[in-house]
């Protein structure tokens, strides 16, 4: 049983990726990873809180997101410790590393809701791009390829709550 005197190295997995690698990509995976946290909470609140004319919908398309993200998690504290990495251990830490913002207001409209995901959507897919970059720099094909896949599906949940939200896309940044 390991315990708080159990050395870092005793949660090493083995990896042919170099130093530079090991300092560049768990870390990146751990802020990854509570954003794709923080999302699916959001997505999950506005899931739940739905009202309105398209409340139906809506809530139908928020939960089909919510699943896929859901899916994302795993896989990415997965990858994290197959090559090597710790990831995030509670609450608290998911909120240490975050950078997708809560919403906690008491009402929010539909619409509303819908461009606020479609950003932070935009804004995981710009994170996932950034986290992709140091990959290919280190030459992890294997996580390089998970991320491609997430690219493309947070670009189909942003198109999705683009459409009927019609919320600015910042593609500047």
């Amino acid at each position: 049983m390991l315990d708080a005197s159990t050395p870092r190295a005793a949660l090493m997995s083995p990896t042919d990726l170099g130093a530079g690698a090991m300092k560049q990509i768990p870390p990146a995976l751990r802020v990854l990873l509570a954003d794709v946290f923080a999302l699916y909470v959001k997505t999950k609140n506005f899931h739940w809180h739905m009202s309105g004319s398209h409340f139906r919908d809506y809530h139908l398309l928020l939960d089909g997101h919510g699943d896929q993200i859901f899916a994302m998690i795993d896989a990415i504290a997965e990858r994290t410790r197959k090559i090597g990495g710790t990831t995030i251990r509670s609450v608290g830490d998911i909120v240490r590393h975050q950078r997708v913002a809560d919403n906690n207001a008491e009402y929010v409209g539909p619409q509303d809701m819908l461009a606020e995901l479609c950003a932070d959507n935009q804004e995981l897919t710009r994170e996932m791009r950034r986290v992709h970059s140091i990959c290919d720099e280190h030459g992890d094909v294997a996580t390089a390829s998970l991320l491609e896949n997430w690219i493309d599906e947070t670009e189909r949940r942003t198109w999705f709550l683009f459409e009927p939200s019609q919320c600015r896309l910042n593609s500047d940044r």
